[in-house]
């Protein structure tokens, strides 16, 4: 068991590591990816839509990855949109401790309400606390949702199974196009 919680901790820590250099340039895959991502957050929650017709910009990650053992993680990959047009990749990296078993993938977006938000997370200094909360997308959950400290965020599962009761923050990257 010390050993599985051992080389879980490593590959995260590597993941972590490569936050930075994840998606250096212009990717039309990953751009081709996100904006399917936003299909799919549109087709399950239509009043999704004000949110991207109204927000500054918005980041979009179309898997993340995560799992854990009392000490967790998750990594994902996307793309910064500003006003529907992509400007940039990015990535982020979670470690979490706590009571967490399991592993499971979800898409992931951030809206930015305003110039400031947005300038704030390109400059790399944005991170999402625990405080933080996203919403789960299903049929109708936008029309009660609103931004906090600048930013919205909604959440979709996309497979697995995660039990947790833990601690832990996002940590984000950008690198322009």
């Amino acid at each position: 068991m010390k050993q599985l919680v051992t080389s879980f901790f490593m590959v995260i820590c590597i993941i972590a590591g490569s936050v930075d250099t994840a998606y250096a340039g212009w990717d039309a895959n990953a751009v081709h990816e996100a904006r399917q991502s936003v299909l799919k957050f549109k087709r399950k929650d239509p009043k999704l839509k004000a949110f991207f017709e109204r927000a500054y910009g918005y980041a979009v990650f179309p898997t993340v990855g995560k799992g854990g053992i009392g000490i967790g993680g998750a990594y994902g990959s996307g793309v910064v949109f500003l006003r529907g047009r992509a400007i940039g990749s990015t990535s982020l990296a979670q470690l979490t401790i706590g009571f967490q078993l399991g592993g499971q993938a979800y898409s992931e977006i951030i809206f930015f309400k305003d110039r400031r938000t947005l300038d704030n997370f390109k400059k790399g200094n944005f991170e999402l606390g625990a405080q933080a909360s996203a919403v789960a997308v299903t049929a109708g959950a936008a029309a009660n949702a609103d931004y906090s400290h600048g930013v919205a965020i909604f959440t979709m599962e996309k497979g697995g199974l995660m039990y947790e009761a833990t601690v832990g923050g996002q940590k984000f990257s950008y690198d322009p196009y």
